[in-house]
């Protein structure tokens, strides 16, 4: 896991891409779970849909600012609309899916 780095599978002809923004605290325990969650969570939902990219706050910390960060590590979906924000360690699958609108609340 690399500061402001981009993870971005060849997406599908004429699907939904999902933008998503990782806040993280360098390579802390918390951190790397949050991104493994991600990624795990991502390639089974949203396969070849997606594109994550990691902001590292103790190397660029004036851009917690833009999204107004308060917590880490913390997920944006940047796309689609809505944003959404969730903190922790995206740990609770079913947590993060209705989170993200990928499964209806319920």
């Amino acid at each position: 896991m690399k500061p402001a780095a981009t993870e971005s599978p060849a997406p599908d002809q004429g699907a939904e891409c999902w933008c998503l923004r990782l806040y993280v605290a360098g390579q802390s325990p918390r951190s790397i779970q949050a991104f493994q969650n991600l990624k795990d969570l991502c390639e089974t939902h949203l396969a070849g849909r997606y594109e994550i990219e990691i902001i590292d706050l103790i190397e660029n910390p004036r851009l917690a600012r833009g999204d107004q960060i308060v917590a880490v590590p913390t997920l944006v979906r940047k796309l689609p609309e809505p944003v959404r924000k969730i903190i922790g360690d995206l740990s609770n699958t079913d947590r993060v899916l209705v989170g993200l609108d990928l499964r209806p609340r319920g």
